[in-house]
């Protein structure tokens, strides 16, 4: 019965709201009547007390009780309020009796009692004048509320039980405003879910008008399907960057093997160096897309180990100087004030800093500098900081570098031989350390790459 969300909200809601306001109308009505009665009480203790007042008043005046007016006093609360007095003296003689009025009354239907109020309650009480005994009243009157009292509640009683039904109206209505908007939020998502199952990756759902849990969900589903939009757009791209890699080289050396075949071309010397090199770059290729799916491989295991960052930029400094000579470029190593201290893979820290120098290299114009330096700025990290002077990167290409196969400059794989991965497997492995990166480039001033290794595992 109860399958959808709606429905259970529906229901609980309306269920706690019945209860609850069962419990408090009930309340309220018990509450009422037991102060109304004990109001009552009150007000005939305080009529009986006057009465006695006013008996023992007029006993002292005239030294008897056959006064008109007492009489009259007693038979106006026997027709009013039924409330019924019989006088007696001292002696126990009765002298005056209003209860005779109540025969009198109930023959004629003039008297109303409430359900179960036919028993009537007695009560005397000694009259006193000058501390002696001069006689006794007793009150007699109805248990239940009669005429008026029982009328006034019964209307009361009819009002909480009105409030009771528009309550609930109200509170199944509300409800079902509530669990409808509620639920409306679930079903946008829940249909954006399926649209993005079905490979609708532009799907988006709207935040307004949604409750702000539901609007964080909305959120996340927004940026999961913005996320997985981007992925299939890269796997898009990086297969066709892929396929053009792949087809210069390719259709080169089918050319020149075609014309060995047809007796266009000598197999000279010259000419199979030339087609050597083509089939050097598809090698060039499928080994640094070996490396990638290594670096990214979410099973890499790093054998980090305590290192001086020092002592690895005069590594550095060993292994690069010769290419920088042979191009003319300058390399400076700035070394640290102090030993600064890191964990990381070595062999995998110096593939990360010999990509960023071969970029660096191959960028930089002969005559021109490269600097490496420590940085500690980052609490925590140790930083390695690579400046160049060479062509720079546009600012709108500095998010995308670590992408395969992206460049800012599409030429540049033919100037340098380079086939787009290098950054990509910088980046990966740069994960796998925990660490961060950090690139700053303008256009013909150079980039600064600092690559951030924390100290603590």
């Amino acid at each position: 019965m109860l399958q959808t969300l709606r429905s259970k909200i529906l229901f609980y809601f309306v269920i706690i709201s019945m209860i609850g306001i069962l419990f408090v109308s009930f309340f309220i009505q018990w509450g009422f009547e037991a102060s109304f009665k004990s109001y009552l009480d009150r007000n005939r203790d305080k009529k009986i007390e006057r009465i006695i007042v006013e008996i023992e008043k007029d006993y002292k005046q005239s030294g008897h009780f056959t006064s008109g007016q007492i009489f009259g006093i007693l038979h106006e609360q026997a027709m009013t309020d039924q409330l019924y007095f019989q006088l007696y003296d001292r002696f126990g003689q009765i002298q005056m009796d209003s209860s005779k009025i109540r025969g009198m009354m109930n023959s004629l239907g003039l008297t109303e009692l409430a359900p179960n109020g036919d028993e009537w309650h007695s009560q005397s009480y000694t009259l006193k004048v000058d501390n002696e005994k001069v006689g006794k009243l007793t009150a007699i009157y109805p248990e239940g509320l009669i005429d008026d009292e029982y009328t006034f509640l019964q209307t009361i009683q009819l009002y909480i039980f009105a409030s009771v039904c528009l309550t609930i109206i109200l509170a199944i209505v509300f409800s079902l405003l509530f669990s409808k908007k509620l639920t409306s939020g679930l079903k946008k998502l829940s249909f954006a879910a399926n649209e993005l199952q079905q490979h609708n990756l532009n799907i988006r759902i709207p935040l307004k008008g949604l409750p702000t849990e539901v609007k964080h969900l909305a959120i996340s589903f927004n940026n999961l399907a913005e996320s997985l939009a981007k992925e299939e757009m890269l796997r898009k791209q990086f297969t066709g960057d892929l396929a053009h890699e792949l087809r210069t080289p390719l259709a080169t050396l089918r050319s020149q093997f075609e014309a060995f075949q047809d007796g266009i071309w000598e197999p000279t010397p010259q000419r199979l160096q030339t087609s050597h090199e083509e089939l050097m770059r598809l090698v060039r290729l499928v080994n640094e897309l070996e490396k990638l799916l290594a670096a990214e491989n979410p099973q890499i295991r790093l054998e980090k180990i305590e290192l001086e960052a020092g002592s690895v930029l005069a590594a550095l400094w060993e292994m690069f100087l010769p290419a920088f000579n042979q191009k003319g470029v300058r390399l400076h190593i700035e070394e640290p004030l102090g030993e600064e201290m890191f964990l990381a893979d070595k062999d995998r820290l110096m593939q990360i800093l010999s990509n960023i120098l071969n970029n660096a290299l191959k960028y930089t114009s002969e005559g021109k500098n490269v600097t490496i330096s420590i940085s500690t700025e980052k609490e925590g990290y140790v930083g390695f900081v690579i400046a160049d002077e060479g062509s720079g990167m546009a600012e709108d290409d500095i998010p995308h570098i670590f992408e395969r196969f992206y460049r800012g400059d599409k030429s540049r794989d033919r100037k340098t031989g380079g086939v787009g991965i290098g950054l990509s497997i910088v980046k990966a492995l740069m994960d796998a350390h925990k660490g961060m990166i950090k690139v700053k480039s303008k256009v013909n001033k150079g980039t600064s790459i600092i690559l951030w290794f924390p100290r603590e595992d």
